[in-house]
């Protein structure tokens, strides 16, 4: 598809501070080349202080919209004309979707978490038992996923309290399955099915763990431990998860499935998960995942 002389190509763009280092880049470009679509998409630097201004200009023509990272997921919600059910319920915005002058925030983390399970090979079994490490963003979307799939999930953070907070959100004493916030000494782990790390550990530090490797041993054989740290590609929780006989992957399935989502959201076009994959392997990326079963 080509355009008219002189017409510029539709742009995206990414604001994240930093931004350098992502590699969201070559991923859309991969999937705009794969659309046969015009396009170009830039990775910003975005301080805080500019991110009004920086919405602002995603309503000029040619622009399709904006992923967002760190810091600007939550502070960005006020700043757009509607927001997904998802959005809303998770508190937080990763894609900015441009119509006619017009900026609709959506949230790609959660449909894409659950898309990377499913690649993973997780039995979605209605009632089966989730536990979630953290309580930030990335917990908060983890949970919107999980509860959307009629999972039970018992929310752990070493700051009991903001989990709580979490499961109050989602408190329904009518609902089939339920969110709960709990100690790690008190979580079920004898009968959990998945193992969600939504928090930073391992992020910066490979030896870093959200979880003492006693309570891995507590896990049935059948569970899977799923890190969305994406790098390094092998985290510590990763890695004793394996020791004890567990099936672990690391999150760049889940950056993939997001991204997809965010692509086909601008363009309307469906392309399939391993044209971003496959990028990121190009771009030097770890394998989207690591396990015994792989």
């Amino acid at each position: 598809m080509s355009l008219p002389d002189g017409t510029p190509a539709p742009r995206a763009f990414l604001f994240a501070d930093p931004a350098a280092h992502s590699l969201s880049p070559q991923m859309h470009r991969a999937a705009f080349a794969h659309a046969g679509q015009p396009g170009t998409y830039e990775a910003r630097r975005v301080p805080p202080a500019d991110l009004a201004a920086a919405i602002a200009g995603l309503r000029a023509p040619g622009v399709l919209g904006a992923n967002l990272s760190l810091p600007h997921k939550e502070a960005a919600l006020p700043l757009l004309d509607s927001l997904s059910g998802a959005a809303r319920a998770v508190g937080a915005v990763n894609t900015v979707v441009h119509r006619d002058g017009r900026l609709h925030g959506d949230n790609t983390d959660s449909p894409g978490l659950r898309d990377a399970l499913s690649d993973a090979g997780y039995i979605w079994e209605q009632g089966a038992g989730v536990i979630v490490l953290g309580a930030g963003g990335a917990a908060r979307a983890a949970v919107h996923a999980l509860i959307r799939a009629q999972q039970n999930v018992t929310v752990v953070n070493r700051t009991l309290e903001r989990a709580q907070a979490i499961a109050a959100d989602w408190h329904d004493p009518d609902a089939d399955v339920q969110v709960t916030a709990l100690p790690a000494h008190a979580a079920p782990w004898e009968s959990a099915a998945l193992v969600v790390n939504a928090s930073s550990a391992g992020l910066n530090d490979p030896d870093q763990t959200p979880l003492d490797a006693a309570f891995l041993t507590r896990l049935p054989a059948g569970t899977l431990v799923y890190d969305m740290v994406y790098k390094p590609a092998e985290t510590r929780l990763m890695r004793e998860a394996r020791a004890a006989g567990l099936s672990a992957h690391n999150g760049l399935g889940m950056l993939a499935h997001q991204a997809r989502l965010a692509f086909h959201a601008w363009t309307g076009a469906d392309v399939p998960v391993r044209v971003f994959l496959d990028a990121l392997t190009r771009a030097g990326a770890p394998a989207a995942a690591q396990g015994q079963d792989t």
